[in-house]
């Protein structure tokens, strides 16, 4: 089985074509660390088998601690000074706690000791959230401005990224030109294909500004593209049919990516560094980082705190359900305004 393992972290992680280094787990998010930044084909398939197998994928079952010192013997593998912490029970999978650089995590182990993740997704399409930490927090301070600034930093396929972009432009959409509004690229987190579709969506912007948004939107609303995991056979046909219902010329958009492409990405990355950003999605108005719940109601009473005097769209309704992480156009009833990639 070719799993696809995805890193969870608050910092960047640059130029890694796999998507994915266990010595990289030592960069876990300092204030989310279980959270899940990107769901992936290999991961849902091994999340079914959890729940299929209840002796583990391949029905062989070893002891917590024989699965334990698999999982420590790869990390060191890979170069991650992991240290056991402990072994849990949980039935269908063990939780094995690691401590790498002084900071602990849990990660999952298949009953057999053969594989692992890092969290699991229900079946329900709602991500599970280990922490008890995290509140639901709306801005505290808003600067205030005639013509707000509004930057939203996203990697491209972080779910809770595309999450972000479905919430927030209804909300950008019917405030037009009030505002100052725009998506800007951190860098690829989960590998080569996120850099290529960070440049494609720049090259959009460029030539086809008043498509763009209606592009990124329906780029994220597609469950076909989220499961090709960034696989170009898989993907492109689908970029192919968005652009063709939008009208952008994909010979344009291809040059524009083989010519402009690096600039336009380095510029952004290096925007992103300049500012302190490095999760997705990170909310910007007016220089500084807000928070907002992720529905388009919410994104559109956070935006208009920021107008020194609110234009008579604020007092419009829009939805207050939240879109699901990841593609696809599904709802959730409670989500996380603080998970990220």
């Amino acid at each position: 089985m070719n799993e696809r393992i995805v890193e969870h972290t608050e910092h960047r992680i640059d130029n890694h074509p796999d998507g994915f280094s266990f010595s990289n787990l030592k960069h876990k998010m300092k204030h989310n660390p279980w959270i899940v930044s990107s769901i992936v084909l290999g991961l849902v398939v091994l999340v079914l088998l959890f729940f299929v197998f209840k002796g583990g994928i391949t029905g062989n079952v070893v002891k917590g601690d024989v699965a334990a010192e698999n999982l420590i013997a790869f990390a060191k593998a890979q170069g991650a000074d992991a240290t056991l912490v402990e072994v849990n029970d949980k039935g269908n999978f063990y939780e094995v706690v690691v401590s790498i650089k002084g900071q602990e995590m849990p990660l999952y182990v298949t009953r057999d000791g053969e594989f692992f993740t890092q969290a699991l997704i229900p079946l329900t399409g709602n991500v599970v959230d280990n922490s008890n930490t995290q509140t639901e927090a709306q801005p505290t301070e808003v600067v205030k401005s005639d013509k707000p600034q509004v930057e939203l930093y996203v990697f491209t396929y972080c779910p809770y990224g595309t999450q972000s972009e479905k919430g927030i432009i209804p909300a950008v959409n019917l405030l037009g030109n009030k505002i100052d509004f725009k998506i800007r690229q951190i860098g690829a987190m989960h590998g080569e294909y996120e850099k290529i579709e960070a440049q494609r969506q720049l090259c959009i912007e460029k030539n086809y500004p008043t498509k763009f948004l209606t592009y990124v939107n329906d780029f994220a609303l597609s469950a076909e593209v989220g499961a090709c995991s960034g696989d170009a056979t898989c993907v492109n046909p689908l970029i192919e049919k968005i652009f063709i219902k939008l009208g952008i010329d994909k010979a344009k958009i291809d040059s524009c990516m083989k010519t402009d492409g690096v600039t336009l990405y380095a510029a952004e990355e290096a925007n992103s560094q300049a500012q302190g950003v490095s999760g997705s999605p990170t909310l910007v108005i007016n220089g500084a980082q807000v928070n907002s719940g992720r529905d388009s109601a919410s994104y559109l009473k956070t935006i208009c705190s920021a107008f020194n005097t609110a234009p008579a769209e604020c007092s419009q309704t829009l939805s207050s359900a939240s879109p699901s992480p990841g593609f696809g156009g599904s709802t959730t009833a409670s989500a996380s305004s603080t998970a990220s990639c």
